[in-house]
């Protein structure tokens, strides 16, 4: 006789039931243990009566000194606190690059160029499409012009042109968007990683812009895609000790001088995954600005693995046998990746998540400690944390590895996956279009958190935690205008090549049966 198979009990409502009650015992201890003593001295002062509480009270005698001195140490400790207390930092505003039509890589626009540019190396040509089909790239995705020529003229000229297209477009949406005047601005940051040139970018905007003489201004470079909240962990620096201030980032990565045209595998994934893009952040700390800003800036978190050789080495510039520069990705980059953001998490997971998760890793790490190394680690339900997620668009792997890692829906993981399909790996700035869809969606609320996730050679992974401010109005114009209403995830066809799944969502070809039953 067949046994009858046994419950799943993992997915069993009571159980569901039981999870929540002692979430909600753990998160409201302390509420829930002042009850009784409220209701104990209410019933107390009850039985004592009015005449007694008054003879009680009579009874107290008050030193004028003590209560000169008591009064006095409360009001020094109260401005203490207040003075030391770090100033609020606000994210008012942002703006993304949306490129031309004109630019844009459909996949056979691309094959066609690198059978031109590798003709004398077909597998080259072959290993690219094998990478297309998996990387999550839409056909919308866009590359700079200088890539448009056979061959490329990745020129220091096309490459200011680039820069002076993406960063001035994204600034002029920003100044409209905000009214921010360009001699309002006290602290300027740049941020892109590959290209530097002298002048530097920064130097570029303020002579662009006319700019203060007096203005604090930075320009980062060679610090990866993770270079994005770097700006924004510096903005936050600077904000704390220049009141009144605002502060505007630059995020954006020039693909023009960094086209490799080698035959090296590991240097030809880069071709395949980055494109063009640039965000404009405007941050704040003056008071003023509280009532307008989109968001506030909770918690940043940086962590570095570069003292490690595998993490040093895992993103390189180099040249290739041939003297070709190019950027060298490791296959071990994903698991290096992982890594560093277990290292960022048990940094960040006590400052956001609750106490009743924190309770259960805390038991489940000295279980392993003292009773069974082989015990799974308990992942902390980072849902109960977070109402939104922006993870770096590095490629399909990165987001595919950190849904299954931090078990999160494909919701969680919309704008991630949107993002790489629509705009492609767009470096440092990739956070800010992701936050841009989950905007356009109309799904920011007043009270959600926001977790910014990213990674950048080095190797580094950092992250940062938003509150919005205030309910977001869907925007009517911005790089999802056009397209919001079109693009969609679909679990069904998400494990066909990209250019399928284009086809597809666009109604051109019908869906194939074997997708709907495997």
């Amino acid at each position: 006789m067949s046994q009858a198979p046994m419950p799943d009990f993992s997915s069993s409502v009571k159980l569901k039931y039981v999870k929540l009650g002692y979430q909600y015992l753990v998160n409201h201890f302390l509420s829930l243990l002042l009850i009784p003593i409220m209701a104990i001295i209410a019933v107390e002062l009850l039985r004592m009566g009015p005449e007694e509480i008054l003879n009680v009270w009579n009874s107290l005698h008050f030193d004028i000194v003590q209560v000169l001195c008591s009064s006095f140490l409360v009001i020094f400790i109260s401005t203490v606190y207040f003075m030391s207390k770090p100033r609020t930092v606000y994210l008012v505003d942002y703006s993304c690059y949306k490129p031309p039509v004109t630019c844009r890589v459909p996949f056979a626009t691309f094959m066609e160029h690198s059978r031109l540019i590798l003709k004398d190396s077909p597998k080259s040509v072959e290993f690219q499409m094998r990478i297309l089909e998996r990387s999550g790239l839409g056909e919308e995705t866009c590359l700079p012009p200088a890539i448009h020529y056979i061959p490329p003229t990745p020129t220091m000229d096309e490459a200011r042109s680039e820069a002076q297209m993406v960063i001035f477009t994204a600034m002029d949406d920003l100044f409209k968007k905000t009214g921010l005047l360009p001699k309002d601005i006290d602290i300027l940051i740049v941020n892109c990683s590959l290209f530097s040139p002298t002048p530097s970018l920064s130097a570029m905007v303020i002579n662009k812009y006319k700019l203060r003489s007096n203005i604090k201004s930075f320009n980062l470079s060679g610090m990866g895609c993770s270079a994005g909240l770097i700006s924004v962990d510096l903005a936050r620096d600077l904000l704390q000790v220049h009141p009144n201030s605002n502060a505007v980032i630059v995020s954006t990565e020039i693909i023009t001088p960094n086209y490799y045209k080698g035959n090296e595998r590991a240097m030809l994934l880069p071709n395949c995954l980055f494109r063009m893009g640039s965000a404009a952040i405007l941050m704040s700390n003056r008071r003023s600005d509280r009532c307008i800003a989109k968001y506030k800036l909770c918690h940043l978190v940086r962590t570095h693995r570069g003292a490690d050789d595998k993490s040093y080495y895992c993103v390189y510039e180099q040249e290739d046998r041939e003297g070709k520069i190019g950027i060298n990705l490791s296959k071990d980059l994903m698991a290096i990746a992982g890594e560093a953001l277990k290292a960022n998490i048990t940094t960040i997971g006590p400052l956001v998540l609750p106490a009743s998760e924190q309770l259960l890793f805390l038991l489940s790490l000295i279980g392993r400690k003292i009773f069974n190394l082989k015990w799974k680690p308990y992942i902390p339900d980072f849902k109960l944390a977070f109402e939104h997620f922006c993870i770096h668009a590095g490629g399909r792997a990165v987001i595919d590895e950190l849904q299954k890692n931090l078990q999160l829906s494909g919701e969680h993981v919309e704008a991630s996956r949107m993002t790489l399909h629509r705009f492609g790996n767009t470096s440092s700035s990739s956070l800010w279009y992701e936050l841009c869809y989950i905007e356009s969606k109309g799904r920011m609320r007043r009270g959600d958190r926001v977790w910014q996730i990213a990674f950048g050679s080095g190797f580094k992974c950092n992250s940062a935690v938003w509150k919005c401010n205030r309910t977001i109005k869907t925007p009517k114009d911005g790089p999802w205008s056009d397209c919001i209403d079109r693009l969609k995830v679909d679990s069904l066809i998400d494990h066909l090549p990209s250019s399928v799944r284009y086809l597809i969502t666009q109604g051109l070809i019908p869906m194939p049966m074997s997708s709907l039953f495997p």
